[in-house]
C-alpha cells in the first residue's frame, strides 16, 4: 500500500491526497491554494495531478472531507482529466456543484452524497464518514479499512465542546477505531503550534453581542462565507436586537443561499434586507455581513473600504468588525483596508480581543494530543501544514511509542509512504508540483512561469502604462504615459495607443481618492479596463503591467 500526497504537506492549500493498494486508488481532497504576490497574472494554483493521470484506470473515486477551496478549489481540473464518482457530505457537493457550473461541467459530474455514520465499499476500500467539528458545516473524517488493516484521515477539525448547532464531534467512533487497532493515522497539523485547546465557535457570541448592543449606527461585520455557526450567530442577534440583515457580496450571497436551501441556516421571515436597501435605512436598525476578509484588491469588502461599493458606504459612526482570521502573508491588504474604513471615521474592530471576535477552526496540540490518544496508530503521518508544523507534531506522538506507535513519518508533497507486512518505509518520490491556472478557466494552465510570459510576449508583446500620481492629492500629474513593445508597429500602434491613454486616464478620474492612494486596487483597474480596451481594438492580449509614480 502507498500513502501519496500530491498537495498540502510542507505547504499551505492545495490539500489532495492518494491511497493506493495495488491497482487501485482512492483521492481524498482536490484542493487549491491563491498565488503569493510574484506569481503575477496568475488566479489560482492546484496541484499537479499528472501521477493520478498517469494511473488513470486505478483512480476509484475522489472523496471530500469538507467543503474549504483548500479542498474543493481543484476538483474541476481534476475532474476535467478524470471521470471519477465523487463523495461528499451534502453542504460540500453544493459549494463543488457551483464551481463545476462555472466551467460547465455539472452536467457530466457524478457527485454522491453521503453522511457521518454512513459506510462504503469502493474497490478494496472500506471507508466510514465519521463527523468532526471545524469552522465550515458538515465535516468528515474518514476511516479506511483495507486489507492491510486501517487508515484514519482527519481532515481539518477542532475538538468543539459546544458547537453552535450540537453536532459533536464523534469521538466515540475514533475511540472504537482506536480500540480495535489502526494502522494509520492521517491527522491536521495547522494549530499545532499553538498549546491548549481552541475556543468553541460560542466564545465569539458574548463578543458579538457585545457589538450588537454598543454600535450606535450601523453595525458591518466582515467574515468568511463558509462560516456558516458564525452568520447564524451574527442572524440570531441581529433578530434579538431588532436589526435587519444585508448579504453583500457575491460569495456571500451565494453560500448563504445554499446553506439556507440545505436547512442549515434558520433566517427569521421579515429579517432580511436588500442589499441596494441599506443605505436608506435606519442604520441603528441594520447590519451589513460582507465577505472579503482578507483585503483581496476587487472583493466587496476592499470596495467598501475606499466607497465604491454600489450598495454599502461606510459613514462616521459606523462600525466595522473582522470576524476572521488575518492569514499570513495577507497582513499588508488586510491593514491598508483597515486603514481605509478608520479615514471614513468608523470603528474598527479586529485581531485578539477578549472575548473573541474569532476562533480558529484547527485544533491546538491538546486536541491533536487527543485525537492521538484516541486513535493509538501503529504509524502516523502528519499532514496540513508547513513543514515545521509537521516536525512538531511528530514530536507530539512521540509519547505513544509506549502504546504500540511504531513508526512517525515526516513527509512533503510527492515523498510517498510503503506499507506492507513487513512494516512501513519511505518509497520512491511521485511528480507533485504547481499548476498555474490564468483567468481561472480550465484550458488556461500555466504549467512554467518563465515559458508562459516568454510565450505571452512573444505572440502579443508587452504594454506598459505609467502614471505619475501626486502622493497628497491623488491626482495624475501629467497625461499617463504608454510604453508598449512587441505589441504593434510604431504605424499602427500610435492612435490605438492614443486613445488608451484616454481609457487610463477616465479610470483614473472616475477612482476615488482613497482608490488613487491604494496602488494595489488602482493596478487592478487600469489592468482591467486597459486589457478590455486592447482586446476589443485588436484582438490582442499583451502582458499589461501598470507602474504607478509617486510624486
Amino acid at each position: 500500500m502507498q500513502i501519496i500526497p500530491l498537495g498540502g504537506l510542507g505547504e499551505f492549500g492545495m490539500n489532495s491526497m492518494a491511497i493506493r493498494y495495488g491497482d487501485d486508488i482512492l483521492v481524498l481532497d482536490a484542493g487549491m491554494m491563491f498565488p503569493d504576490a510574484e506569481l503575477l497574472g496568475v488566479d489560482i494554483v492546484t496541484p499537479d495531478f499528472s501521477y493520478l493521470q498517469e494511473n488513470a484506470a486505478c483512480v476509484r473515486a475522489l472523496i471530500l472531507t469538507h467543503g474549504h477551496e483548500d479542498h474543493i478549489g481543484g476538483v474541476p481540473f481534476l475532474l476535467s482529466e478524470l471521470d471519477v464518482p465523487v463523495y461528499g457530505t451534502p453542504f460540500t457537493l453544493a459549494l463543488v456543484e457551483r464551481r463545476l457550473e462555472e466551467h460547465q461541467m455539472l452536467d457530466r459530474a457524478r457527485l454522491n452524497r453521503v453522511k457521518p455514520g454512513q459506510k462504503l465499499e469502493i474497490g478494496p476500500f472500506s471507508i466510514e464518514f465519521i463527523h468532526v467539528t471545524h469552522s465550515i458545516v458538515q465535516c468528515v473524517a474518514v476511516a479506511i479499512t483495507t486489507p492491510l488493516g486501517v487508515i484514519i484521515h482527519t481532515g481539518d477539525f477542532k475538538v468543539d465542546p459546544t458547537p453552535t448547532d450540537n453536532e459533536l464531534f464523534d469521538l466515540h467512533t475514533l475511540a472504537a477505531y482506536g480500540k480495535r487497532g489502526v494502522l494509520l493515522l492521517l491527522s491536521d497539523s495547522t494549530n499545532v503550534d499553538r498549546p491548549g485547546y481552541t475556543e468553541s465557535e460560542r466564545a465569539v457570541a458574548p463578543r458579538l453581542e457585545d457589538l450588537f448592543v454598543r454600535a450606535p449606527r450601523r453595525l458591518v461585520i466582515a467574515c468568511f462565507s463558509s462560516s456558516i455557526h458564525r452568520l447564524q450567530q451574527i442572524i440570531d442577534l441581529a433578530d434579538e436586537y431588532g436589526r435587519k440583515v444585508a448579504f453583500i457580496g457575491r460569495s456571500m450571497l451565494a453560500t448563504t443561499e445554499i446553506a439556507h436551501d440545505l436547512g442549515l441556516l434558520t433566517i427569521p421571515n421579515g429579517i432580511l434586507l436588500r442589499p441596494q436597501d441599506v443605505m436608506q435605512s435606519v442604520p441603528n436598525k441594520v447590519v451589513a455581513i460582507v465577505s472579503g476578509t482578507q483585503g483581496e484588491p476587487m472583493s466587496a469588502m476592499s470596495r467598501v473600504a475606499v466607497d465604491n461599493h454600489k450598495s454599502l458606504s461606510i459613514e462616521p459612526g459606523d462600525t466595522v468588525a473582522l470576524s476572521a482570521r488575518i492569514i499570513p502573508g495577507n497582513e499588508k491588504a488586510i491593514y491598508r483596508m483597515m486603514n481605509h474604513l478608520a479615514r471614513r471615521g468608523a470603528d474598527v474592530i479586529y485581531g485578539s480581543t477578549n472575548p473573541p471576535i474569532h476562533v480558529s477552526g484547527h485544533g491546538s496540540s491538546e486536541e491533536l494530543r487527543l485525537v492521538l490518544n484516541l486513535v493509538r496508530p501503529k504509524y502516523f503521518v502528519p499532514i496540513h501544514g508547513e513543514y515545521r508544523q509537521l516536525a512538531k507534531h511528530a514530536q507530539l506522538a512521540q509519547h505513544l511509542s509506549h502504546w504500540g506507535l511504531e513508526g512517525t513519518f515526516v513527509l512533503e508533497s510527492g515523498e510517498t509512504l510503503e506499507i506492507d507486512a513487513a512494516g512501513a518505509r519511505k518509497g520512491a518520490p511521485v511528480t507533485v508540483g504547481r499548476v498555474c491556472i490564468d483567468s481561472g478557466t480550465l484550458d488556461e494552465v500555466v504549467e512554467d512561469m518563465v515559458i508562459r510570459d516568454r510565450r505571452h510576449l512573444s505572440e502579443d508583446g508587452f504594454v506598459l502604462p505609467i502614471i505619475a500620481i501626486n502622493k497628497h492629492t491623488g491626482r495624475s500629474e501629467t497625461l499617463p504615459e504608454i510604453v508598449s513593445r512587441g505589441f504593434m508597429s510604431m504605424e499602427e500602434s500610435s492612435e490605438v495607443l492614443s486613445e488608451a491613454r484616454q481609457v487610463v486616464l477616465r479610470t483614473l478620474e472616475s477612482s476615488t481618492a482613497e482608490e488613487r492612494g491604494d496602488w494595489g486596487v488602482m493596478q487592478e483597474k487600469i489592468r482591467a479596463d486597459l486589457k478590455r480596451f486592447l482586446l476589443k481594438q485588436t484582438s490582442r492580449r499583451p502582458l499589461i503591467m501598470p507602474v504607478i509614480l509617486e510624486i
